[in-house]
């Protein structure tokens, strides 16, 4: 398996820069990447998650790096992504570091699409294919549903590493991903600060890490 380069969230902050030259070079840097290839447009935010009565969304805002291969050479991009899942409908915005929303994935057991800007939505049997496709890597949204909350998405075979003195999940692995548990909050419930992703899929590695803010 070829070995994915480490990546730091040091190495690209993500706070947004009052100097207007800084913020120009952001911008310039962000319009070079998979997510803003549509000339860096903007869709409008999804509509927020109501919940029927008594029932609870999850929320999850924070910063996402992904490294992948595209045509052979090494790829990365970056920025902030806001998830909202009521049952197993999920919403997942993805935001440039300027915070202009560039992707918004939506999934459920039924049906699944990929909204870009000023294109229709895109929809597929698979909807890792269609992310890949138009982006050039794609997120385990499915299992992402399940790995978020800690525990294997159901359906096939997912083994879970606990640390034996605190009983917290370390690692996960399920339908090729590796699922590392870097960084829990502090309280209860346990809830997953930073979670890093990984897979080889026909000789394309691609790494994925999410740091949740809330």
């Amino acid at each position: 398996m070829q070995k994915m380069p480490t990546f730091s969230f040091r190495a690209a902050s993500f706070s947004l820069v009052v100097s207007r030259s800084l913020r120009a070079i952001t911008l310039a840097l962000a319009c070079t990447s998979a997510l803003l290839a549509t000339g860096c447009a903007s869709l409008a935010p999804p509509t927020p998650v109501t919940p029927p009565d008594g029932a609870s969304v999850e929320h999850y805002r924070g910063r996402f790096a992904v490294r992948y291969e595209q045509n052979g050479e090494a790829r990365n991009t970056y920025g902030n992504f806001d998830w909202q899942q009521n049952g197993e409908n999920a919403t997942v915005q993805l935001l440039d570091p300027l915070g202009q929303t560039q992707a918004i994935v939506r999934e459920n057991p039924r049906t699944a699409s990929l909204e870009l800007p000023g294109k229709a939505p895109l929809t597929g049997p698979r909807l890792e294919d269609v992310m890949h496709d138009a982006l050039g890597f794609a997120l385990p949204v499915g299992g992402l549903r399940y790995w978020l909350r800690m525990q294997g998405a159901p359906g096939s075979h997912a083994s879970i590493e606990r640390d034996p003195q605190t009983q917290r999940p370390t690692h996960l692995k399920q339908d090729g991903w590796t699922i590392d548990y870097q960084a829990y909050f502090d309280g209860s419930p346990l809830r997953v600060k930073r979670i890093d992703l990984s897979r080889d899929l026909d000789g394309s590695p691609l790494a994925v890490r999410l740091v949740i803010d809330e």
